[in-house]
C-alpha cells in the first residue's frame, strides 16, 4: 500500500470518506506540483508536506488544515498562484496556505528582521485563522526531525529559532507534546555535548531510582484503592531540557534535579481530584508553600491541573499532578484539542476563547509597534508566561506574567485605562506603579486625564502595555514636532512677510515632491526634530526675489516660548534658562531645539549660522516651574543644611539636588539644584539666602 492510501485509511478513523478524498486530491495536486523537487536527503519532495499532514493527524485535524498541509509550499516553491488553490480547494484552505507560506520573496536587511517580520506576519494570519499556526508548527516540526541533513550552522540557526520562538508558542498554545519535543530536538542540535552529558547521567542514575520510582508508586496505588478513588498513576520522565534550564536557572546541581521523583494521577472528575489530593497529603507530608490550583485558576494556555510536592520515603521530595483525563488530553494537545473532541455544533472551549484572546492583543501589539524587531521583542515578553494571578476590585481574575506592576495591569484591564492611570491601591493600600505584583493580591487604578510616562518603560513587563506606551509617547513626540515645525517655519517666513497660509498650495506640493514627503506634516515634523533647518525651507518657498533679502539680512525677530512645548523643547542643563533670562536656541537633530541663556559659552559656536541659531524670547503667559543651580558658600555650623533646606522651602522653592562638599576646615561648599518660576522668584529665594549668617557667598551657576 502507498504512503497516501496507508494516511487515507488512517484518516477514516475520524473523517467522513468525501473529506479524505478531498485530503487524497490535494496529495496529488501538491505531487504533481513538485514534481522532481527533492529534499535534501534525496527524497521526493512531496514527503515533507505528507509528513506535516500526518502530525496533524495525529492530533486529529480536520480536513482543511490537512490539505494546507499538503499544500503549504506550492504558492513559495512552484508556479501555482493561491487563486489556483481557492478554485481547486475553497477560499478557506487558499487563506490557510497563504498564512502559512514563508514569504522568501521579500528581501531583509539582516536575519534578525527577517524572522521578526515574518513572525509578524504570522500572527496577521494567525488572527485570520487560528489553525494557520498549528499547520506552521506541524511544518516545523517536521523540520526539527529532520534537521541532521543540514550544515551544522543551519542546524543551530534553526534549532535556536525553535527554542526562541516555537516552543514558546506551542507552550502559549497548551501544546505541551509538541513543545516538549521542539524543546528535546533544540536542545540536542543547539548544545550537543550538554544534551550527550545530562542524557548519559540520566542514564547512569536510572538503576537505582527505579526501586524507589516503584515504590512509591506503589503506596500511591494503594492509597487510592484503600480510599475506595478510581485514577491510575503515571511516573513523569524528566526531560533533558528541562533538566538543563533548572540547572542554569535555579544553580542546581544534576543529583538537586534528579533527586525529585514525578508522578501523574488521572482520575475520572474534578472532585475526585481534590479526595485524590487530600489522600496523599495524609500519605505523605505536603512541603508548605508547594501547592497550586490551577483547576480553579487555569494558566493563560488554557492548562489545567493540582500540582504538589509531598516529602516521601526517606525526606526525597515528590512532585504530584492530579487530573481528569480530559483535562490530561488538554495538556497535552492545548488548542488542537478543540478540532479533537469537537461536534459540529459544540461552542469553542476554553483554550480556544485564551488562543483568540492572545492572538487579539498580538494584533493590537502589532498595529502600535513602531517596527518589527521592536514587535517581536514585546512578543517574546508575552510568550513566557510564569504567570500570577490578581484580581480587580470587583473580584475578576486578571493573569499576568510574573514581575508586572500597577502599569502591566491597568493596560491589561483596557489601553485607556493604562494610558489615564496615575496611582494604585494595591489590597487598598496606596502603592508605587513601579511596584512587583504578587498573586492573590487586589489592584485599583486611579486614572485621571493623565498621559503615559516615558519611565514607565523601566519597569513595564508586558508586551501590551510596552507597545501601548511607545505608541503614545511617538505618537505625542510627532505633534509636538509638527508644532514646533511649524513656529519655526512660520517664524523664519514672517521676517520677510510670508506665512505658510499665504505660500501657493503648488508651491509646497513642489517642494514636498522634492523632499520626499507625503504631506507637509511630514516635512514639520522634521523641522521640529531637527533633521530639517527651517531656514532652507522657507529659502525654497518663497520668491527669488525674497531669498536674496534673506541672504543679506540677519534674522534679528525671535520667537516665543512658553515653557510648556514639550519633548521637542528641552532647557539646557548647563546654563538653566528661567523666565526673565535673555534666551537663545539651536536646533538639534533628532531632539528638537535646545534653550540657553544668551550669555551660555555652549552657544558661542553657533551664533552666527542662522540656519541653527534662533533668537528665543519668553511668553509673558509662561508659567511653571524651571530649575536653577546654586553654589552656596557657608561656615561650619551643626545643621545649616537643614537650616538653608528649610529657607529655601520657605521661599517656595523645590530642592531637587543638593551635594556638599568642604573647601577647607572652616567652610563648606553646597551645590544645589532647585526649581523656581521665574528670575524675580530667584532673586527673593537668593535674598533669603545671604540672611543667613553662615553664608559668605551665593552665586548662580553656569558651566
Amino acid at each position: 500500500m502507498t504512503a497516501i492510501e496507508t494516511f487515507a485509511e488512517d484518516l477514516t478513523e475520524y473523517m467522513g470518506s468525501a473529506q479524505v478524498d478531498l485530503v487524497r486530491r490535494a496529495y496529488f495536486y501538491a505531487e504533481q506540483a513538485h514534481d522532481g523537487q527533492f529534499r535534501r536527503s534525496g527524497e521526493e519532495y512531496v514527503t515533507h508536506p505528507l509528513a506535516v499532514a500526518r502530525i496533524l493527524q495525529e492530533m486529529h485535524m480536520d480536513h482543511q488544515s490537512l490539505i494546507a498541509a499538503m499544500l503549504h509550499d506550492v504558492i513559495e516553491d512552484t508556479g501555482i498562484t493561491r487563486e489556483s488553490i481557492e478554485c481547486q480547494f475553497g477560499e478557506t484552505v487558499g487563506n490557510l496556505v497563504e498564512g502559512v507560506s514563508k514569504l522568501n520573496q521579500i528581501k531583509f536587511s539582516t536575519r534578525a528582521e527577517a524572522q521578526a517580520e515574518n513572525f509578524q506576519k504570522m500572527a496577521l494570519a494567525m488572527a485570520k485563522d487560528i489553525r494557520v499556526i498549528l499547520v506552521k508548527l506541524a511544518d516545523r516540526m517536521h523540520n526539527m526531525r529532520t534537521l541532521d541533513v543540514l550544515s551544522p550552522e543551519k542546524q543551530k540557526r534553526i534549532a535556536r529559532e525553535t527554542l526562541d520562538i516555537y516552543a514558546p508558542i506551542a507552550n502559549r498554545l497548551g501544546m505541551h507534546n509538541i513543545r516538549l519535543e521542539f524543546e528535546e530536538r533544540g536542545f540536542k542540535a543547539l548544545y550537543p555535548l550538554r544534551a550527550q552529558r545530562i542524557d548519559a547521567a540520566v542514564k547512569n542514575v536510572s538503576g537505582y531510582r527505579k526501586e524507589l520510582v516503584s515504590q512509591v508508586q506503589e503506596a500511591l496505588e494503594a492509597c487510592l484503592k484503600r480510599e475506595n478513588m478510581p485514577g491510575r498513576v503515571l511516573g513523569r520522565e524528566k526531560h533533558l531540557y528541562s533538566i538543563y534550564k533548572k540547572m542554569r536557572e535555579k544553580r542546581l546541581s544534576f543529583r538537586d534535579i534528579t533527586d525529585v521523583f514525578a508522578f501523574r494521577i488521572i482520575t475520572d472528575d474534578v472532585d475526585t481530584c481534590y479526595r485524590i489530593l487530600g489522600a496523599v497529603h495524609s500519605l505523605y507530608k505536603p512541603v508548605p508553600g508547594k501547592f497550586k490550583d490551577y483547576i480553579a485558576i487555569p494558566k493563560v494556555n488554557g492548562y489545567q491541573s493540582l500540582h504538589t510536592t509531598l516529602f516521601g520515603m526517606h525526606g526525597v521530595p515528590i512532585e504530584i499532578q492530579i487530573r481528569t483525563e480530559e483535562m490530561d488530553k488538554m495538556a497535552s494537545n492545548g488548542i488542537a484539542a478543540h478540532w479533537l473532541y469537537k461536534s459540529s455544533d459544540d461552542a469553542p472551549n476554553q483554550s480556544h476563547i485564551r488562543a483568540r484572546q492572545w492572538v487579539q492583543d498580538l494584533l493590537e501589539m502589532q498595529e502600535h509597534a513602531g517596527n518589527s524587531l521592536e514587535f517581536i521583542e514585546h512578543v517574546k515578553t508575552d510568550l513566557f508566561p510564569d504567570e500570577i494571578y490578581v484580581f480587580t476590585p470587583k473580584g475578576a481574575i486578571l493573569e499576568l506574567p510574573a514581575g508586572s506592576t500597577p502599569v502591566d495591569f491597568a493596560y491589561a484591564v483596557h489601553t485607556d485605562v493604562g494610558n489615564s492611570c496615575v496611582a494604585c491601591r494595591i489590597n487598598r493600600r496606596l502603592a508605587p506603579l513601579s511596584q512587583t505584583l504578587q498573586s492573590g493580591q487586589t489592584v485599583e487604578i486611579i486614572a485621571s486625564g493623565n498621559q503615559p510616562n516615558p519611565a514607565w518603560l523601566g519597569f513595564a513587563v508586558t508586551g501590551k502595555a510596552r507597545s501601548n506606551i511607545r505608541h503614545y509617547l511617538k505618537n505625542q513626540r510627532r505633534s509636538e514636532a509638527i508644532a514646533l515645525g511649524r513656529r519655526l517655519l512660520n517664524k523664519t517666513l514672517s521676517s520677510f512677510g510670508y506665512h505658510l497660509s499665504n505660500i501657493p498650495k503648488e508651491k509646497i506640493g513642489g517642494l514636498l515632491e522634492q523632499t520626499d514627503f507625503d504631506v507637509l506634516d511630514d516635512l514639520l515634523e522634521d523641522i521640529g526634530l531637527g533633521n530639517r533647518m527651517a531656514y532652507i525651507v522657507a529659502r525654497r518657498l518663497i520668491p527669488s526675489e525674497g531669498r536674496e533679502e534673506m541672504d543679506d539680512n540677519a534674522d534679528e525677530s525671535s520667537m516665543a516660548i512658553r515653557g510648556a512645548e514639550g519633548m521637542l523643547m528641552t532647557f539646557a542643563k548647563c546654563c538653566h534658562p528661567i523666565p526673565g533670562d535673555t534666551i537663545v536656541g539651536y536646533i538639534s537633530a533628532g531632539r528638537g531645539m535646545i534653550v540657553h541663556r544668551e550669555t551660555c559659552n555652549n552657544v558661542a559656536e553657533i551664533r552666527n549660522d542662522p540656519k541653527k541659531y534662533v533668537n528665543l524670547r519668553w511668553d509673558p503667559t509662561v508659567g511653571g516651574e524651571f530649575a536653577v543651580e546654586l553654589r552656596v558658600e557657608l561656615e561650619h555650623q551643626r545643621g545649616i543644611i537643614a537650616t538653608l533646606a528649610n529657607v529655601i522651602s520657605g521661599a517656595e522653592a523645590n530642592i531637587e539636588k543638593i551635594d556638599t562638599s568642604d573647601r577647607d576646615a572652616q567652610f563648606s561648599i553646597v551645590t544645589l539644584t532647585m526649581t523656581v518660576r521665574n528670575r524675580v522668584h530667584l532673586a527673593k529665594v537668593l535674598k533669603k539666602v545671604r540672611m543667613l549668617k553662615p553664608v559668605t557667598r551665593v552665586t548662580r551657576v553656569k558651566h
